[in-house]
Order: structure tokens, then C-alpha cells, then sequence
């Protein structure tokens, strides 16, 4: 049975029930929340694995055994394979439909008194940024994504819930996330939120759908200039070059496990409520009924929509530029069940959440053509789906 046929509640009905320490998950086709932890899939056993789709069923299947009626795996994977994954069997899974947002009123929830600090400082990305197309000038790398982050320090508890129900109704064509994380404090939750564009990969059946981003503009308010800016992505010969690298390596990294794949000549345009994206929907088939949506995710992760390519490359580049540890963000976050069925979204457009304290994540591409000042920029739009999400409007 497929997880989207276990349960007839609306989706509205899951977020209203919203607690610190859920695990949640809204589609554009459904809403997930997971609650307590029935299992663990454990650090230390996904490292050693060789292939961590099969640990993470068997992690399944006995807690099946164990009694569990219908487990799924819920959780999220790091940028860097050599830090923690998460993943969880919740006590407590429940599906539902798609959120509905008719009648929904939002929640107040502008912090009162914060601070903010850039890390790193927007000239030291920049630099970053010009280390990077020096290395693709000299013919190392092709394409760079370099990132940065902001610290924001409240003297009120960051309060996760309405920033969460903002995220999800602002981005109902996105992927609203929250999910509870390890926390080294004896008391308190870390939560990583977000809403993300991008899938990673989804499974249902035999069936496969990626939907790789890459090439991106601010959205404006003004109807016209962001109609041009629109045009403009679709006919930039840098964004459209920028697109086909991650299309490519997508491609390349699926057909190995997939029958056929049907790819668009061209790429299309999609909105969130703060960015333009060139999107390429990838359709497919499995070779094997069983395979897995991890074995497909894993293939894929990290793809140069986030890392660069080459990616061994990139990655290394990425540790000797960034001035910050990435954890989660970059990474992957979805669920996967007993039959392999599951969907991986790439954890972007989030932060993670402490306390009084909040750490906001992004990144742009880096190309042949790109230019210091407008990646700069691009983190900052891109960092305003949070902002917006937080009620800060002024940065």
C-alpha cells in the first residue's frame, strides 16, 4: 500500500496539530507528521553500510517485526556524507491531503528585538565567490554553488509553528518542512525548517520524477519588471548553460537504475513567492520494482544544483571557501517506506533552529559568466522565504 493511501484527513488538520518535535512534511500532493520515535536508523551503522538503502529497510522491516503497523522512515542527510544522518521510525505516522487554504488565517509572529550577524561578511563572500571562477577559469571546475548564512539572536524563544504555517502557505507549490534534530543540550529541541523548490527524487510504484533547479532571479513586486526578469532567466545563456550541467549529471546518475527517462529539450519556469527557477521535470522508470527511493536519492545527492561539478571538485573547493559547516542544509530530507516508496526534497530555502536563536541558509551557482555581486544578491533573495516566513520585512 502507498503511504499517500493510508489516511483520508485533511491536511490542515496535521499542521493545526503541529508540535515541537514532530517531524513534518507538506507536498503539493500531501501532508505527513511523524511523532515520537518507535526506531532509529543509527549513525554509526549508515556509515559503515555499504549500501544504505538496504540498512535503512531493514531498519523497516524490523520495526515492523517489532510491531509497528505501518513503519516509514522520516528524517534528513547532510551536505557532507561524513556528518550525522537522521533518519526515524515515528511511533506515530500520519498522511493526509494537500494543505487547504481557504479560510486559514495567519499568525503574528515578528520577533520584537533581534540581532543579525552575515557569516561571512558579504565582501568575504564575494572573494569566495571570484576564488570560485578563477578555479573555473582555469579549468578545474565547470560549476561552483558557494554559500553563506545568517545568525539571528532573539531575547524571545524563536517560535516554530507560525513561521512553519507562513512557509507553507507562501510556498504551496514547495516543500514545507520541519524536522526534529539531535540537540547536544540535555534539554530543548533543534529544528531544521524550510520550504524548499527543488525535489530531489520521488518513487511510486515503478515511477520516477526529478525535478532539478538551477538558474534563478529575485522575483520584484512590480508585475512587469518581474515579468522581464522571468524572460530574462529563460534566455540567459549562462543560466540556460548553469541548468543543463545539473540536467546532465541527473541524467547521468538515474539511467544506471532507470529503464527510460524522459527529458525536456528545454527548460520551463517556476515561481516561489520570492525566486524564478529554470526547472526540468525528469520522468522515468525503475529496472527494478524494489529499487528503492533512498538507492535513487543517493545516486543523485549531492547534485550540482547544490554542490558543483565535478563534484569531488566542488566539494573539496566548497570546504576551502565557505566560512561556515553546512550540516543540513544542501543535504536531503523526505521518507521513504517499506515497499521503497518515498520522496527526497534538497533541504534549501531553510534554517535551523535553537532556542533563541536562528541560523538562515543559501547559495547560488557559480559559472562561467557569473558575477560577485549579483551571487551576493541571489543569497540575499533567497534568504527572504525565511525572513518573510519570520515577519522581517527589512533586510
Amino acid at each position: 500500500m502507498s503511504i499517500t493511501e493510508t489516511s483520508k484527513l485533511v491536511g490542515n488538520k496535521l499542521l493545526d496539530l503541529y508540535k515541537l518535535g514532530d517531524y513534518f512534511l507538506a507536498s503539493p500532493n500531501q501532508t505527513i507528521r511523524g511523532r515520537g520515535i518507535f526506531a532509529k536508523v543509527e549513525a554509526e551503522t549508515l556509515r559503515k553500510s555499504t549500501n544504505l538503502a538496504e540498512t535503512v529497510q531493514t531498519t523497516i522491516h524490523r520495526a515492523k517485526k517489532d510491531g509497528h503497523p505501518k513503519p516509514v522512515v522520516i528524517g534528513v542527510f547532510p551536505f557532507d556524507p561524513d556528518e550525522q544522518v537522521h533518519l526515524v521510525v515515528p511511533n506515530e505516522m500520519k498522511i493526509a491531503s494537500k494543505l487547504d487554504w481557504c479560510d486559514v488565517e495567519e499568525e503574528a509572529n515578528a520577533l520584537s528585538s533581534y540581532s543579525v550577524q552575515e557569516i561571512p561578511e558579504p565582501d568575504i563572500y564575494m572573494d569566495g565567490v571570484n576564488k570560485g571562477l578563477e578555479l573555473i577559469d582555469s579549468g578545474e571546475l565547470e560549476k561552483i554553488v558557494l554559500s553563506r548564512s545568517l545568525d539571528i539572536k532573539s531575547k524571545e524563544p524563536i517560535q516554530i509553528k507560525p513561521i512553519l504555517t507562513k512557509l507553507a502557505r507562501h510556498n504551496t507549490q514547495g516543500y514545507t518542512f520541519s524536522i526534529d534534530l539531535p540537540n547536544d543540550k540535555s534539554n530543548g529541541h533543534r529544528t531544521l525548517i524550510g520550504a524548499s523548490p527543488e525535489l530531489l527524487v520521488s518513487k511510486s510504484g515503478r515511477i520516477v520524477i526529478a525535478n532539478p533547479l538551477a538558474g534563478s532571479r529575485p522575483r520584484s513586486e512590480d508585475p512587469m519588471e518581474d515579468q522581464r526578469r522571468a524572460n530574462e532567466l529563460l534566455n540567459s545563456t549562462k543560466d540556460l548553460h548553469e541548468h543543463a550541467i545539473v540536467v546532465h549529471a541527473v541524467e547521468e546518475a538515474l539511467q544506471p537504475l532507470c529503464d527510460k527517462l524522459d527529458i525536456p529539450k528545454k527548460p520551463t519556469l517556476i515561481q516561489t513567492e520570492t525566486m524564478w527557477h529554470l526547472s526540468t521535470e525528469i520522468k522515468g522508470t525503475v529496472k527494478e520494482a524494489n529499487t528503492s527511493s533512498l538507492a535513487l536519492a543517493s545516486a543523485l545527492h549531492p547534485t550540482p544544483a547544490v554542490c558543483g561539478y565535478p563534484a569531488t571538485v566542488a566539494h573539496q573547493a566548497i570546504r576551502n571557501i565557505e566560512a561556515f559547516e553546512r550540516g543540513y542544509f544542501t543535504g536531503m530530507v523526505g521518507w521513504c517506506d517499506e515497499h521503497g516508496d518515498g520522496e527526497w526534497v534538497i533541504t534549501i530555502r531553510c534554517a535551523e533552529v535553537c532556542d533563541h536563536s536562528i541560523r538562515l541558509f543559501a547559495g547560488a551557482g557559480v559559472v562561467a559568466g557569473s558575477k560577485a555581486e549579483e551571487e551576493l544578491a541571489e543569497t540575499g533573495a533567497k534568504f527572504q522565504t525565511i525572513l518573510k516566513a519570520m515577519g522581517i520585512h527589512n533586510r
